[in-house]
């Protein structure tokens, strides 16, 4: 008999599971600093409109989001089927912009402040007239840069 087995050949060592919990910690902060929430809910019909020569705009963190289109079914009964503006997750008038933008402006960092961009995402078949009264608004609040929203392809679609 003698004191040392033989050592079997062809068989894999037993994988080390010591370092699993630091492998799923870092997955898991890693998809927290990550993960961006939606902050509003759409309530208005938006079909953007088409146009061939776009620009992405590069930080999303310097832009405040207006959204202007009719309300879904469920707001119809309620708020009728005229295009209303959607400032965050609520339904606002004109005159109610401008204090939208300082607030949003106020949540914002002191050096991001100057360099905001709003971003109107119009439904392509709402009417001008509320359009001309978001920026009246905007300019009495000096938010001056204006981006407006649409998918890419042949603007002669919208006709």
């Amino acid at each position: 008999m003698s004191k040392f087995a033989k050592k079997k050949d062809g068989e894999l060592p037993a994988v080390s599971t010591a370092s699993l919990p630091d492998i799923v910690f870092m997955l898991l902060f890693f998809f927290m600093t990550v993960t961006v929430m939606k902050d509003s809910s759409l309530k208005v019909n938006n079909t953007l409109p088409i146009a061939s020569e776009i620009k992405k705009l590069e930080k999303k963190d310097r832009v405040i989001t207006i959204y202007v289109g009719k309300p879904n079914r469920e707001y119809e009964k309620v708020f009728g089927t005229e295009p209303k503006i959607q400032l965050n997750d609520k339904f606002a008038s004109p005159s109610e912009v401008g204090d939208f933008i300082l607030m949003e402006r106020a949540k914002k960092a002191q050096e991001l402040q100057n360099v905001l961009t709003t971003s109107l995402k119009v439904d392509k078949d709402a009417n001008m007239g509320i359009i001309s009264d978001i920026k009246l608004e905007l300019r009495k609040v000096n938010a001056l840069k204006v981006n407006y929203t649409t998918s890419k392809g042949d603007a002669f679609n919208n006709l």
